[in-house]
């Protein structure tokens, strides 16, 4: 099967025509085959607590497990995760998809992050798990820090994503229900 990835050239096009939003837009995030997005202002950092994060329970508080701060500057500490968002605000149009994948010079300085799926038809701020490095890392609002590569589908998606995380805005906690 025929995979197709969208060049500069395309990204830009459907960009201008409105088929794919990044709000805020910059020039310079569009690269040669996919979009670089920068850190917003929101991290979530897991805590260690001795509680039990139950997954079919849709009632427990959050903040028992994670401490949101909102900064333009966060260090990542060594072997911490966090939750970071983007500045960027992106909508999918029904046959595009994305891989999100850490930029290598945050990989090179032992940062991670699993890998991640934007699904067509998603819109919202992207929310990324980053795993620490072995040393503390400062990052920095409005840093490029993720890459984005947008794969046209082979027919637009019949079932276009409409879960729970649609229209997100900022960093955003896991969200289980019993189904």
């Amino acid at each position: 099967m025929r995979r197709l990835i969208l060049s500069d050239f395309d990204l830009t096009w459907y960009l201008k025509t409105g088929r794919l939003v990044v709000d805020p837009y910059e020039e310079g995030i569009v690269r040669e085959n996919g979009i670089d997005l920068r850190i917003g202002g929101e991290v979530a950092r897991l805590k260690r607590v001795g509680k039990v994060f139950d997954t079919m329970n849709g009632g427990m508080d959050l903040n028992d497990f994670y401490a949101i701060e909102v900064s333009d500057e966060f260090i990542i500490y060594p072997d911490e995760k966090v939750l970071v968002t983007t500045l960027e605000y992106v909508k999918l149009p029904n046959d595009i998809m994305g891989f999100v994948e850490l930029r290598s010079s945050f990989a090179r300085v032992g940062l991670s992050t699993p890998p991640t799926i934007i699904d067509a038809g998603f819109e919202g701020n992207i929310t990324l798990e980053i795993h620490g490095s072995s040393f503390p890392v400062k990052l920095y609002r409005g840093q490029r820090f993720a890459h984005v590569i947008f794969s046209k589908t082979l027919n637009p998606v019949t079932r276009p994503y409409r879960g729970k995380y649609q229209g997100q805005k900022g960093v955003t906690l896991p969200r289980f229900t019993s189904d």
